[in-house]
C-alpha cells in the first residue's frame, strides 16, 4: 500500500511483519483474520522498492501458508504443500516450474544399453542429474523442495533440526558472487549471513552465521516473554575462531 498517514493505527511497514505477528498470534489462521484489519506498506529511504513483499507462516501444527502481497496493497495466501520459499517470483509460479523438473529422482539412473555401448552412473544420485545449481531464486527454490521431500523422517525434534543444516549447506551464497565490480560491495552482503533451523513445538532456534559456523541454540521456553523487554543483540558479538583443535595421542 501507500502510506497514508491518516491510517497509522492500522498501519505497519513490510520489515514489521516478522515481528507483529510473533508477538500477537499463536496460529496461522489467527494471522489470516488479522491481517483483514492491517495496511502493509513499503518503506524505503532511498525511494526505491524495499524487501520482497511474501512470508512463509507456519504454526505448531505444522501448517504452512505464503502471504504475498501485490500491487494495491492486497493480501493473498497459499497454502504451502511443498514445505518451500524463496524469493521472487511468486510462489504460484515457482511451484508450476518445479514441473519442469519431472525428471528427476533419488537415487541412481538405471544402466542402459545404446547403440551398442552401454551406460551407466559414475556415481551416486544421477537421478538428480540436471538439478539447478546457480544461485537464483527459481534454482533455490527446486534444489529445497527435492532435497527436503526426500530427506529422511527424523525420530527427534534435534534430529530434524540438524537435518534441516545438511540442507541448507546447499543454499549458502558466498561472498562475491553477486557483484559484478567486487571493489564496489555494499557494507550490508547479499551472501548468506546467517542460516536458522526451528524447532517450532520445542520452542528452540538453531542458528549459525557466515563468520561461526558453530551451531548454536536459543531455548525460548526458558524467555519469560510477559516480563521481557523489546531487545536486541548481535548473532556474532565478535568474530573468532571457533574451529577446535583435536590431538591424537598414541
Amino acid at each position: 500500500c501507500e502510506y497514508d498517514s491518516t491510517q497509522n493505527s492500522k498501519t505497519i511497514s513490510d520489515l514489521q511483519v516478522v515481528p507483529w505477528m510473533l508477538a500477537n498470534f499463536a496460529t496461522v489462521d489467527e494471522v489470516i483474520r488479522a491481517l483483514d484489519n492491517i495496511r502493509v506498506i513499503s518503506i524505503n529511504p532511498d525511494g526505491g522498492k524495499a524487501s520482497t513483499v511474501h512470508w512463509r507462516i507456519a504454526d505448531a501444527s505444522g501448517r504452512q501458508v505464503v502471504l504475498e502481497i501485490t500491487e494495491g496493497g492486497k493480501a493473498h495466501f497459499f497454502e504451502n504443500k511443498v514445505g518451500v520459499l524463496t524469493n521472487s517470483p511468486g510462489f504460484e509460479w515457482q511451484v508450476t516450474n518445479l514441473n519442469n523438473y519431472v525428471n528427476l529422482y533419488p537415487g541412481n539412473a538405471p544402466v542402459k544399453q545404446m547403440g551398442g555401448v552401454t551406460l551407466a552412473s559414475f556415481g551416486a544420485g544421477t537421478g538428480f542429474r540436471g538439478i539447478p545449481g546457480d544461485v537464483t531464486p527459481p534454482s533455490r527454490f527446486v534444489r529445497a523442495f527435492f532435497y527436503q521431500t526426500t530427506a529422511p523422517q527424523a525420530a527427534t525434534a534435534y534430529d530434524a533440526a540438524m537435518s534441516a543444516f545438511h540442507i541448507l549447506n546447499n543454499f549458502d551464497i558466498p561472498i562475491g558472487v553477486e557483484h559484478a565490480d567486487q571493489k564496489e560491495m555494499p557494507d550490508l552482503l547479499t551472501a548468506t549471513q546467517w542460516t536458522i533451523a526451528t524447532d517450532i513445538t520445542g520452542r528452540k532456534i538453531y542458528y549459525r552465521t557466515a563468520f561461526n559456523s558453530l551451531i548454536r541454540c536459543i531455548d525460548l521456553t526458558t524467555i519469560k516473554f510477559d516480563k521481557v523487554k523489546y531487545q536486541y543483540a548481535p548473532l556474532d558479538p565478535e568474530k573468532k575462531e571457533t574451529i577446535e583443535m583435536i590431538q591424537i595421542k598414541k
